[in-house]
C-alpha cells in the first residue's frame, strides 16, 4: 500500500489546537483511542481522519484494544462505590465492527473491582485486573504493622475470563497477590521472612507515598507474552513491574511450586525499584510512576524486551517522562537469574528516550508506549498528546485529543479535560481490518481546517492533481518548482499555520523561489497551475545555510 502522509494546512479561521499538530513522518496505519471522559472509541488514520467510531454507555474504564476479528473490547466505569479510586472501571464490553454489543461482564463488587487495564489473549480469553479489597484486621493478621493500616487495604488479582453467552464468563484461572506476601513485623504470624531473601515475594509492609494509603499497589497495566506463556503488570504505587508464571493451574499459581517455571505463582522477576525487596536505596530506582510496561513483539530489533513508559514522577534530575527499554537476564525457557544478594540486572534500561527539552515531555500519569513501524507511538495521557518518535529518535507526529465529556471541541478550542489513558497503534496489515471499510471521513474535531494527504517525495502527482516537483528539496538559498503548465499561485505556510503568498509574476511552468531570507525549518508550498484548480501541497524543508 502506497504509504501517505498529511501535511496540515491551516487557514484564518482559527488557530489549530486540536487533532493533527505535525506530521513530518507519521507510522502507517491506523490509531486506538478512548477519551476518559467520553463514552465513545475512535479509529483515526495517521492524517487525524475518522476511519471508525464505537459507541457505548459507559466511559472507559480505562482500556481499550482491537482484535483481530474487528471487535472492540473496552472496559466501562460501573462508579463501584466501595473502590472510589484513580483507573476504576468494573466491567468489559465486546462490540462488533458494525456497533453490536456482542459480550458483556461486570467485575464490580463490594471486594473486588476490574481496573486500569486488560488484555485479550491468543485463545480469546480476556485477562484483567482487579482491586481485592481487605479489613484492617485481614491485612493486621497477616503481617502489617498496625501503625501503618488505614481501616481498609486494596491488594490485587488478575482474572482471566473465558466468555460465555452475551453476559456470561467462566474464571479459568487466577492469580492473587494475597498469596505471595511476606512480613518481617511479626514472626508469630503468616508470612514471615525476610524480604531481601525472598525477592519472589511482596512485603506487605513496603510502601512507597503516603503509608495509609487503600491502593497499596495500584496495577495500572497487563501484557501477555505468549512463547514464555507468562504476564506482566505494573506497579504505579511501588514503582517496579513484575512477571508471573501463567502455565500454573488455579492451585500452583496460589503456591510456590508447579508451572513452567517451577516456582508456582511467585513473582519470577521484578525491576524498577530493588528497594522493595530489601537489595538497593534510593539512588537504585529506575522506575518513578511508569505505566505501559509490555514486550516488544517477535520481528521487532529489541524482541522479547521490555518497553516502559516511565512518566518520572519524583524523578531526582527533575520531573520528565522517558521511554525505556529494559534487557531483561531471561533465557530460551523463560527463566531469570537472580544473584545471591543483589538487585535482579539490568542495573539501568538499555535504551531511553526523552524529549530534548525533558521536561517539555512529561506525562504526570497514566500514559503509555507501542511500537509503531520503525519508531514508537508515546501516549501523555493527562494532556490526551499523542506523538510519534521515529527511528532517528526525531518526534515527527503529534495529535491531540479533541474529545471532552461534552464530545468533540471546535478546532481552534484551548482544550482541556481530554485525557486519554493510552493510544493503541495497528498497522495497515492487522487481521482485524480485513474486509472492513476503512475510508477516512473528516477530523473527529468541529470545524476541522483542511489537511491533503500526498505520497510522499518530491513529486506529488495522483490522478487528481497534476504533477510538481521542487528542486533541490531539502534547499537553502533558493528552490525551482516544475510543472507540466503554467504556475498560477503559490503560497508558503510555515508550522505556525501562517499563509503567506508568494508573487508568480508572468505565469510559466518553471518558477524560481530564493529562500536565504527564510528561516530554516519546515514550510508546506501550495501551488495551483491552469491546468488545474485543485491545489498541491508539498511539505519543503529549509536547512540552515
Amino acid at each position: 500500500m502506497l504509504a501517505v502522509a498529511c501535511f496540515v494546512v491551516f487557514n484564518a479561521r482559527a488557530q489549530r489546537t486540536v487533532g493533527l499538530l505535525q506530521n513530518d513522518g507519521a507510522p502507517e496505519g491506523y490509531m486506538l483511542f478512548a477519551p476518559m471522559p467520553y463514552t465513545s472509541t475512535y479509529l483515526i488514520d495517521a492524517c487525524g481522519r475518522e476511519v471508525h467510531q464505537w459507541s457505548s454507555a459507559y466511559n472507559p474504564g480505562l482500556g481499550a484494544q482491537l482484535a483481530t476479528d474487528g471487535s472492540l473490547y473496552r472496559s466501562g466505569i460501573m462508579n463501584n462505590a466501595a473502590f472510589n479510586g484513580g483507573g476504576r472501571g468494573g466491567l468489559i464490553e465486546r462490540w462488533s465492527w458494525d456497533g453490536t454489543l456482542l459480550w458483556s461482564y461486570a467485575i464490580s463488587t463490594d471486594s473486588v473491582c476490574q481496573h486500569h487495564d486488560f488484555t485479550v489473549l491468543p485463545n480469546g480469553n480476556v485477562l484483567v485486573i482487579a482491586w481485592e479489597k481487605h479489613t484492617s484486621a485481614d491485612a493486621i493478621a497477616n503481617g502489617k504493622n498496625p501503625a501503618a493500616t488505614a481501616t481498609e487495604l486494596w491488594s490485587e488479582r488478575i482474572i482471566e475470563l473465558q466468555p460465555q453467552g452475551n453476559n456470561g464468563a467462566l474464571v479459568v484461572w487466577q492469580w492473587r497477590l494475597w498469596d505471595h506476601l511476606i512480613q518481617s513485623f511479626n514472626t508469630g504470624l503468616p508470612h514471615s521472612g525476610v524480604v531481601a531473601e525472598h525477592p519472589e515475594k511482596v512485603d506487605i509492609n513496603f510502601v512507597q507515598g503516603p503509608p495509609l494509603n487503600f491502593d497499596w499497589i495500584h496495577l495500572n497495566a497487563i501484557a501477555y507474552n505468549p512463547a514464555l506463556d507468562q504476564i506482566m503488570v505494573s506497579s504505579h504505587a511501588l514503582d517496579e513491574f513484575w512477571i508471573v508464571d501463567h502455565s500454573t493451574t488455579m492451585a500452583e499459581a496460589a503456591g510456590s511450586t508447579g508451572g513452567n517455571s517451577g516456582k508456582g505463582g511467585d513473582l519470577l522477576y521484578r525491576w524498577g525499584n530493588p528497594r522493595s525487596y530489601g537489595r538497593g536505596t534510593v539512588a537504585d530506582q529506575r522506575l518513578f510512576g511508569q505505566h505501559h510496561t509490555t514486550w516488544l513483539p517477535p520481528g521487532h530489533p529489541d524482541a522479547g524486551k521490555i518497553l516502559v513508559f516511565n512518566n518520572g514522577t519524583g524523578r531526582p534530575q527533575g520531573d520528565y517522562s522517558s521511554l525505556d527499554i529494559i534487557a531483561p537476564p531471561v533465557d530460551a525457557n523463560g527463566n531469570y537469574g537472580l544473584p545471591a544478594t543483589t538487585a535482579f540486572a539490568p542495573a539501568a534500561a538499555e535504551w531511553s528516550w526523552t524529549a530534548p527539552v525533558p521536561a517539555d515531555f512529561y506525562g504526570t500519569n497514566i500514559s503509555g508506549v507501542l511500537p509503531a513501524g520503525d519508531g514508537f507511538l508515546a501516549t501523555n495521557g493527562r494532556e490526551g498528546r499523542f506523538i510519534y518518535i521515529d527511528a532517528t529518535e526525531e518526534q515527527v507526529w503529534e495529535y491531540i485529543n479533541p474529545v471532552t465529556s461534552t464530545g468533540p471541541v471546535a478546532q481552534g478550542t484551548a482544550i482541556q479535560a481530554n485525557s486519554v489513558f493510552r493510544c493503541q497503534h495497528y498497522a495497515e496489515d492487522f487481521p482485524g481490518f480485513v474486509g472492513h471499510d476503512l475510508t477516512p471521513g473528516a477530523g473527529i474535531e468541529l470545524d476541522p481546517l483542511p489537511s491533503l494527504c500526498l505520497s510522499m517525495g518530491v513529486n506529488a502527482s495522483t490522478t487528481d492533481h497534476e504533477p510538481i516537483a521542487l528542486a533541490p528539496n531539502p534547499a537553502t538559498n533558493r528552490v525551482t518548482i516544475t510543472a507540466a503548465s503554467n504556475i498560477t499561485s503559490v503560497e508558503r505556510i510555515d508550522m505556525q499555520g501562517r499563509v503567506f503568498a508568494i508573487p508568480v509574476g508572468t505565469t510559466s511552468d518553471r518558477i524560481t523561489l530564493l529562500t536565504s531570507e527564510w528561516a530554516a525549518g519546515t514550510y508546506a508550498l501550495r501551488m495551483r497551475t491552469r491546468a488545474s484548480a485543485i491545489p498541491v501541497v508539498i511539505k519543503l524543508l529549509i536547512e540552515e545555510q
